[in-house]
């Protein structure tokens, strides 16, 4: 053959190749729009902000290809409905917290926190690594959405109090604002329970119809205002030592997505669950420092309050596994991964912490 009808037939063949290439990839990186309602207002930056952020990395790793538009709490359906639209198809997703549907079934709570569970590290362990996502998406599966980790608050506050807590028996009568699993823990010890979305604890607490509340940590709290109508600031929120987030999919749009789509969606989150942390940690030092010069009175909480809890929340546990399977089987491994854990941290770091904490002021 001659070199020009060679190169002749090299160019045909290169033109050939990029017209059958082109298309293959178009089909399988189609356009697809979705909608994603949140469980949070646009002023909880963090928490609303894990979604946006969530959102544009989907759009980024696809070439805008797969556009998914968020959605704050209200604006589809309100804040604690946001699974129900995920899983009735109202809109494909949902950015939420498990535990706001403990109405449903009490094993919601354990995936986002449960009184006296996993810290941040431990949360994220044991979904990724300890048998936490098989047990849950298990779960999720009943209510028609598949559940994949979008953020995490790290250990919260213990909340926001008119007057102060001397020993667990300040407790009795006292109406609180908190929600799910850990209101059904703190009823036990003689206190109400209130369920609020973020944007009434305010004025609930202003207008004296409840006493105290929890909400987050020191950077959501006072965005919020709250210690302008209680002074005293409690921790920790033992019912909270994580909260870890879930993009909820509905489970028949997720499985008509490419596989590599699928893979985008599980890395963004990701991305969204260590941004949240981290900037949760960033955020959360100034915020207390500002709150405590504005005369906020920070205490920890009573042992006797605490060990009471502590009691507490094991006779819940027996209460609701003797009736419920999916509660007892998530509970015993979240447990038994937490022991384990516990028996790490104490060697290695929560000793360096307990000694880097004292040593702060010689740092």
């Amino acid at each position: 053959m001659k070199r020009r009808d060679f190169l002749k037939m090299s160019a045909v063949g290169a033109v050939t190749a990029g017209t059958v290439a082109s298309p293959a990839i178009a089909q399988s990186s189609p356009e697809v729009k979705w909608r994603l309602t949140s469980s949070f207002p646009k002023s909880l930056d963090t928490l609303y902000g894990g979604a946006e952020l969530f959102v544009k990395q989907v759009a980024e790793m696809t070439d805008n290809k797969f556009q998914i538009q968020p959605f704050a709490a209200g604006e589809i359906v309100p804040g604690l409905q946001a699974l129900d639209a995920a899983s009735n198809g109202t809109v494909e997703m949902a950015h939420t917290s498990a535990y706001y549907y403990v109405g449903k079934d009490p094993t919601f709570a354990i995936y986002t926190a449960a009184p006296f569970g996993l810290n941040t590290r431990m949360q994220n362990s044991w979904w990724y690594q300890g048998g936490g996502d098989a047990l849950g998406n298990a779960f999720f599966a009943k209510y028609g959405v598949i559940g994949i980790p979008a953020g995490n608050t790290g250990t919260q506050m213990g909340g926001w109090f008119r007057k102060e807590i001397k020993s667990v028996d300040d407790l009795k009568g006292l109406k609180m604002r908190i929600a799910g699993i850990a209101g059904q823990v703190l009823q036990k010890v003689g206190v109400v329970p209130q369920q609020l979305a973020g944007g009434d604890v305010y004025p609930a607490i202003e207008k004296g119809t409840i006493d105290a509340a929890e909400w987050v940590g020191p950077y959501d709290d006072e965005k919020l205002g709250l210690q302008k109508v209680a002074k005293f600031y409690y921790y920790p929120g033992f019912w909270e030592g994580s909260a870890m987030l879930h993009n909820m999919v509905n489970l028949a749009k997720w499985n008509e997505l490419p596989k590599h789509y699928q893979t985008v969606i599980a890395n963004a989150s990701a991305n969204a669950n260590l941004w949240m942390s981290a900037r949760y940690d960033m955020l959360n030092p100034a915020a207390l420092k500002r709150l405590i010069a504005s005369g906020t009175q920070l205490k920890p909480y009573p042992v006797d309050m605490m060990d009471a809890c502590l009691k507490a929340t094991n006779e819940l546990w027996s209460e609701i596994s003797a009736k419920n399977a999916d509660f007892k089987k998530t509970i015993e491994a979240m447990q038994a991964y937490r022991n384990d854990q516990y028996l790490w941290w104490q060697v290695a770091e929560h000793t360096f912490d307990s000694y880097m904490i004292r040593s702060r002021p010689r740092g």
